[in-house]
This record gives structure tokens, sequence and C-alpha cells, in this order.
């Protein structure tokens, strides 16, 4: 069978494409946007990609058409396929048909942490000689590959709550059909889909509607956004995690240093420790999260502990990229206020548990349609106040008053309309010791690797 996927760059759309080359279809795609990491594994994987959506990249034995949720009408393939009556599907529709059935699939839900929960999910089970499936939303160090199929029960998987394609607007978790799901947190986001926050409970809600008696959800003890979707109704059972000590949540984290990179997790008066290279009180509640959901699939709490403790992480989540003239860069995909707030924190205490005297610079690429669209004007200040210096990217798009987010930082903040002048910057005004944390969800028209090319000359 060949399968021809519109979007295939995008993480979803991507790793999907892994999983259909691996079940023995001939996989094209085409896509917009082309850059690593996934264009790199695609390559790597044989599968052609292409560049635009050019309706002669259709061949004539093109059996299906999948079709990602960042193509819609108007887009010259969607035409084509409907003018010519070519079968297509959703992404998630495709993936619920041809892998998923039959499968113990373990979802992670939320707004945030969900490709690291994800990959930490998968490790554990692979470290437990479960020989799990998996689908990343990036690329995780522990696998080579951010896709594959496994072998029977278990399937975890990244369940995102954005819509299927332009013409199905259930969240793409709904078609998964979860036995074990983790609802890690729960913000509002995507305001271009999504008018308010009650919309998007109304979608967690559907997928509690999908999770069998028999199945379980593990969420964070006290969450008053996730509460409103149970309020609605569950028909499984459910665990709660804390880092706060709340005696009713069956699962307790107690850190053993300021940073997060050591901590204990507790359960059923049971104690293990993780030692591992991540920081930041978020992982820590995406790690006990992962660890309730291989519970339930049948991994005790040391074997879970001990495989965290060997988890590298993921591909762009704070990925140190190296050295250049003393100054070191971070490549990381956080996109939303408390994200950024988590992971600059997070880095701070590292740097002040290493007594490490070098300054945190913070540059930021807010390209999610929420943050664009001016979503988080009142609260992107204080998720800035650990870096010493902010640089933003204004793209001609944005609707955020940056000289107003400035202001209330606390911070230096420094805004810029090209990745020149950010990169110029960078060069005038760092020195050796600085640490530079880049944070996109997209390629930022490769100021990583621009920018180290430039301290590179810099010190020539």
């Amino acid at each position: 069978m060949h399968i021809h996927i519109l979007g295939i760059c995008g993480t979803f759309m991507g790793s999907l494409a892994v999983l259909a080359k691996e079940l023995g279809c001939t996989v094209t795609g085409s896509d917009q946007n082309v850059y690593p990491p996934m264009s790199t594994q695609l390559e790597e994987q044989g599968i052609e990609l292409m560049q635009g959506y050019d309706p002669s990249h259709f061949s004539d034995d093109t059996d299906l058409v999948v079709i990602g949720n960042t193509c819609s009408r108007g887009n010259p393939a969607v035409e084509y396929i409907l003018e010519n009556n070519l079968p297509y599907c959703s992404g998630p529709q495709w993936l619920s048909e041809h892998v998923l059935q039959d499968r113990w699939v373990l979802a992670v839900a939320g707004t945030h942490g969900k490709t690291t929960t994800t990959s930490m999910l998968a490790w554990i089970l692979e470290f437990s000689g479960k020989n799990p499936g998996y689908l990343v939303g990036g690329v995780p160090k522990n696998f080579d590959c951010s896709a594959r199929l496994g072998s029977a029960p278990f399937f975890v998987i990244e369940a995102d709550e954005y819509d299927s394609a332009f013409f199905d607007k259930r969240s793409k978790f709904v078609h998964y059909h979860a036995k074990t799901a983790i609802l890690g947190n729960l913000e509002f986001d995507h305001a271009d889909i999504f008018p308010d926050l009650a919309a998007i409970q109304t979608q967690f809600h559907h997928l509690m509607k999908t999770i069998p008696a028999n199945g379980l959800t593990i969420s964070p003890f006290g969450n008053a956004n996730l509460q409103g979707v149970f309020d609605q109704g569950v028909w499984c059972e459910q665990e709660y995690f804390s880092l706060e000590g709340e005696e009713e949540a069956h699962w307790q984290v107690t850190s053993l240093d300021k940073q997060g990179a050591k901590f204990t997790v507790s359960y059923n008066n049971e104690t293990a420790e993780v030692h591992w290279p991540l920081v930041g009180e978020h992982n820590m509640q995406n790690a006990v999260a992962a660890i309730a959901a291989a519970s339930h699939a049948g991994v005790p709490l040391s074997q879970a502990c001990e495989a965290l403790s060997n988890f590298k992480g993921v591909k762009r989540r704070l990925e140190d990229l190296g050295e250049f003239d003393g100054v070191k860069l971070y490549d990381d995909f956080a996109h939303h206020p408390t994200a950024i707030k988590s992971t600059l924190e997070g880095f701070r205490s590292r740097l002040e548990e290493s007594s490490d005297q070098g300054r945190l610079v913070c540059v930021i690429e807010a390209r999610s349609n929420t943050m664009k669209m001016g979503y988080h004007q009142d609260t992107l200040a204080a998720s800035l106040e650990a870096a010493d210096r902010v640089i933003w990217y204004k793209s001609e798009s944005t609707r955020l008053d940056l000289d107003a987010i400035g202001g209330a930082a606390g911070t230096d903040f420094r805004h810029y309309p090209t990745v020149d002048e950010i990169i110029a910057d960078i060069v005038r005004d760092t020195a050796t010791g600085d640490h530079v944390v880049i944070m996109s969800n997209g390629g930022f028209e490769g100021l990583h690797q621009r920018l180290g090319q430039a301290l590179c000359e810099r010190a020539d």
C-alpha cells in the first residue's frame, strides 16, 4: 500500500510515517516547512520528502492520502484530493485503524510535558523488557527513532488535544481508546481552535468517556481544571500524584536536592529513588506520572525508578548543543508561559547548585497561535524572571505588547524583528561561561546552527 502524508514533517505525522513504513507501506510525504530533527529522521528511514503541496506529488499508485491538521481548504493538494475523489483520512484515524487495534494503549495527555512523559513511559516499559510500541512527538534519546510498532500488548502514545484534521474537529486523543491515561495538567491553549478553557475540558471529557471501566487515569492531586473534567463524569479507576505531600494522593514525590536531579517516589509504603540529568519540578511530575502508568502495566516501582535513572531525555528539551567560544547553547521546545517558567527556574537551580556564575540568556520565538494572538500577555513577564536576559523574536504576526512584558519582567528584556539582529546581539553581549537557552517549537530560521557558527567566527 502506498500512502502519501500531507504535513509529514510535523512531529506527529512524521512519527506516523515511521510506523507506516514499518508496517510495510510505501510512504511519501509533502510539507511546507522541512527542518530537523524530524526531516533528518525521515530521510534516515528512506522516506521521500517533497517541499510544498503541489498536486504533482501524488503518483498514480497512491492508495491513500493521510492529511495532517495543518492542511485546510485552499491548500492545493487538499483541493486536488477533493476534486478527484482520492481516498483520504486523518492521521489519528489511520493510527487507530492500522496500529492501535487490540493494543493496550497508554496515552499521555495534558497541556505541557507530553513528549517528555511519553518518552519516559516508553523507556520504562522498554527497560523492563516489555518491548512497547510507541509514538512520540519528538525524538527520545533512549531510542533511535520517534516511533515503532513494538510487540503486543503495550503501545505508548503522546495524546494531543489539538484537532484531528480540517474535516474532523475532534481532539486526536479521542481516536486512541486508551486503557491507561495520564492527564498531566490542563491549561488554556490552542486559541486558534478552542474559544475557552471549557471547550478544551469538553474534549478531555470525551477522552474520559472512551476509557474502559478496567482502565486508569493518573493526574496531579487538586488540579482545579482537571477536576472540572472529572466532575462531568468518570467511569474508571483514578490515581493521583503529589509533590506537596497531600495524604490523599496515591503517589508521593520528595525532592532530595534543589534542582530536582534527585528525588524519591513513594507508593503503597514502598519508596525508590531517581537520580538523573534532568532538572525542574515539572520533570519530577512527568516522572511520577510515567511511573504510575508503568505500574498499571505491571512494572514495579523500583524497576521504574531504575529505568528513569538511565533516562537520557528528549531532543529539543533543554538539549545541550555544545559550547561555542565559551558560550553554551541549549535547545528547548517550551512555548507556553508555564513551560517557559518551569524550564528557566529548573535551569537556574542547576546553576546555583553548581555555583556556576554564568549568565542565563533566554531567546524566544513565540510561534504558537495562542502566543501570537496575545492570550498570554499578562502571564509572560512572571515566566521570565529566572533569566538574566531575555531576547524575543518579534514577528510581524504577534499581537503581544512586548514593551509592556519587558517592563514587567524585572530582567534585561530585548526584542528584535529579525534573526540576524538576535545573533548580532548575542555575539556582541555574551561572554565565556554564559548559557543561552533557545526556546522555539519550530526551526527558528536556523538560529541554532547560525548562532553557533557566528560565535565560532567571533573567536577567530
